[in-house]
């Protein structure tokens, strides 16, 4: 395989963002994309990664290939492309080969891990409650509730997305009224709580796409995605925090 960015924006944060949250993973390399699905170390969260070949100036690829990384290597050494370099990722004897091409040419070689065999894939889910917004509208919303609590509630009515958070003293409500660039397809009254560590990483998918998916059901899964046409792909799957009061 042989893969040239000449824009590696898409790469380069989609990387720093997914590490955030896994740090062995698998990619798939198929002949269309490259692909992820991992679940972080604490079984909480999934992430879901695709970033078309169309993205690529060179996707020479000619039947699929899986390849264990470390992200947290991978990163450090993209972090070191300039703006106007041209990425190159190759495969050669157990190694990734990462090449920088601009004033001069920079080659690293990056271990590559064993692969695992099995295929985590996402699960299907059904949510009551769709909403899409803007990326900073989640952003600050999350960052508000940080001050406030570990925890956020999201609560959708069919016309009404409330995000809330409760702390020993203070508390916080934000209201959400669809239009100016907000849409909600709500079936059914919905609430559910999430933890604002993860969600912190999550939010970080704003580098990407500034719409975002928000979807969830009662005490159920919060799904975000984060998607540019023809581009990448960007899912987050969290598990809920159940009161046991």
């Amino acid at each position: 395989m042989k893969l040239t960015l000449a824009d590696a924006k898409y790469f380069k944060d989609s990387i720093a963002v997914i590490s955030d949250l896994v740090v062995e993973v698998n990619f798939k390399i198929t002949p269309d994309s490259i692909e992820l699905t991992a679940m972080d170390p604490a079984n909480v969260a999934m992430v879901i990664y695709k970033l078309m070949g169309s993205t690529f100036t060179e996707y020479d690829v000619k039947e699929p290939v899986t390849i264990g990384i470390n992200l947290n290597n991978l990163k450090q050494v993209l972090k070191r492309a300039k703006a106007n370099d041209q990425i190159t990722l190759e495969v050669e004897k157990n190694k990734l080969k990462v090449t920088f091409q601009g004033t001069t040419k920079r080659t690293f070689q990056l271990p590559l891990l064993p692969a695992e065999e099995s295929d985590k894939k996402e699960p299907d889910l059904k949510f009551n409650a769709t909403i899409i917004a803007d990326s900073s509208l989640l952003n600050d919303a999350i960052e508000d509730a940080d001050i406030v609590a570990e925890s956020v509630s999201f609560e959708a009515e069919p016309k009404k997305l409330t995000i809330q958070a409760s702390g020993d003293n203070n508390k916080l409500v934000i209201e959400v009224d669809p239009g100016k660039g907000t849409e909600m397809d709500v079936k059914d009254k919905a609430r559910a709580k999430y933890s604002i560590e993860y969600l912190k990483k999550m939010i970080s998918g704003a580098k990407l796409s500034d719409k975002v998916k928000i979807q969830f059901s009662k005490d159920y899964p919060l799904r975000l995605e984060y998607v540019v046409k023809d581009a990448v792909q960007l899912v987050f799957i969290l598990a809920p925090r159940v009161d046991n009061d």
